[in-house]
């Protein structure tokens, strides 16, 4: 029986904003993927920092921004891991649970491109999953070349098969949390359920910035 392609979404979603699950939305879309799960992230290990919001506040916020969509789910995985979480970590978990045939892709956002010779072991993540590049509308497609003489021509030629087109959402979770800091509008950026559990919450205030 074939099985259902899955799409991972990590990030900080600090918070999740309608560019998030959109953009994510349409990629999953491209590949056929039977289910997309968002995974926040304890703290990346490429930014050193921490998110603003805690970490139940975050998985909160997904929840609501992506209430009654029966093919999207979150996963608390790298929260519950001590940090500093892998992306390689978190595949292998979702192959042991889903089943070693289970097509797995992990969605990346293009500006990632730049900081993935800095990833833990990048090599066995490509082997072992499709790292699935969402390609901006309008934007051009990313290059690859130069990675062909780190991570052979074979690994090179996969990341360029996994390109997606996804639409152009001109929206940041900086620039929301400078508007919630500021007190100005939000609407169109977030769901309006993430911009009430914020306000009811008193998250993204002038201190927290």
């Amino acid at each position: 029986m074939t099985q259902r392609t899955i799409a991972l979404f990590g990030g900080t979603f600090d918070p999740i904003h309608l560019g998030h699950t959109e953009v994510a939305e349409a990629a999953a879309a491209r590949i056929g993927a039977g289910k997309l799960i968002f995974i926040p992230a304890k703290c990346s290990p490429l930014k050193g920092f921490s998110p603003h919001a805690g970490d139940e506040d975050r998985l909160a916020m997904i929840t609501l921004a992506i209430a009654g969509r029966d093919s999207f789910a979150a996963s608390d995985c790298e929260l519950r891991r001590p940090a500093p979480s892998y992306t390689l970590d978190t595949v292998r978990q979702f192959k042991r649970e889903y089943g070693p045939e289970t097509p797995i892709h992990w969605l990346l956002g293009a500006d990632s491109i730049e900081d993935l010779v800095h990833w833990c072991k990048v090599r066995e993540l490509i082997d072992e999953c499709n790292l699935t590049t969402m390609q901006r509308a309008g934007y051009a497609p990313p290059d690859f070349e130069r990675f062909v003489p780190m991570w052979g021509p074979e690994r090179v030629a996969k990341l360029k098969r996994n390109v997606v087109l996804t639409p152009l959402i001109d929206i940041s979770s900086t620039e929301v949390r400078r508007r919630l800091a500021a007190g100005e509008d939000v609407r169109g950026m977030l769901h309006c359920d993430v911009i009430e559990y914020i306000r009811r919450h008193g998250l993204y205030r002038q201190t927290d910035t």
